[in-house]
């Protein structure tokens, strides 16, 4: 099996951390020009050296906010001014945020709403004319399991989340004809910088490697997933060797979801 990406060009958004940036670095390493999108100017400039250096192919930082149209659209302007063509766009832009539902605000539920639904909304909008001209192109969503299986106290991540599950079927049955593939990746536990901001914030004397095993005891596998193992499915997705899986919503959690 030949899960390479020579030649082609991607954007990923939320790609300067977690596992926006391990997509971005397999994608490289798999021979892809990589545009990584995220709004913190260093964190940007060191994932784009790092990817850069394990890699011969073109990577580029862009500065831009996903959760407003303007954001966007400069996005996908500066990538196609960088590339040419985007032929894989990745949705990675998120954050994970729980709340007791009678405590949401309009702003809060707007806001959750602009970066992780109407984001992908926008820039799947804006790159999918130019996919289905080409006859090639792939589309990647990154939600959490919370998308199938709601759980009490989820709000607003999961509502937001199954709302891109659903975009993500649609999207996939107009753009098969096309050679246009959509799928979804969702994520369960899995080594990110969300986990480590959890971790500094137990102030538990533990190290982030004891924080991660006493983490992963709960659940099926006996551990938390690592960045990398989830980057291996996107990279097979967004390659030839995914080209008849369309419309899917894959669970990547080693079991943890009740729902497959």
């Amino acid at each position: 099996m030949d899960a390479r990406m020579d030649g082609r060009n991607a954007i990923v958004t939320g790609g300067s951390l977690g596992l926006g940036r391990a997509i971005a670095m397999e994608f490289a390493r798999s021979g892809a020009n990589v545009a990584i999108v995220a709004r913190g100017l260093e964190a940007l400039e060191k994932a784009r050296a790092d990817i850069e250096a394990e890699s011969d192919t073109k990577v580029i930082a862009i500065s831009a906010d996903v959760s407003e149209a303007d954001g966007c659209v400069r996005a996908i302007k500066e990538a196609e001014a960088a590339f040419g063509s985007i032929d894989v766009l990745v949705n990675g832009a998120g954050s994970s945020n729980r709340q007791p539902f009678e405590e949401i605000s309009d702003d809060v539920w707007q806001a959750d709403l602009d970066l992780k639904l109407f984001a992908a909304i926008r820039l799947s909008r804006l790159v999918m004319p130019g996919m289905k001209e080409r006859r090639w192109g792939r589309v990647i969503n990154i939600l959490n399991t919370g998308a199938k299986a709601p759980p009490g106290g989820g709000a607003p991540t999961a509502v937001s989340r199954a709302a891109g599950m659903a975009l993500g079927k649609v999207l996939a049955g107009e753009g098969a004809a096309h050679n246009v593939l959509v799928n979804s990746l969702l994520v369960g536990k899995i080594e990110s910088d969300q986990w480590e901001r959890r971790h500094a914030a137990s102030e538990s004397g533990e190290t982030l490697a004891e924080f991660y095993a006493k983490a992963g005891e709960v659940l099926p596998m006996g551990r938390l997933g690592k960045a990398e193992e989830f980057a291996n499915i996107a990279c097979f997705l967004a390659s030839d060797a995914g080209s008849y899986i369309n419309g899917t919503a894959i669970n990547v959690d080693g079991g943890l979801s009740p729902v497959v």
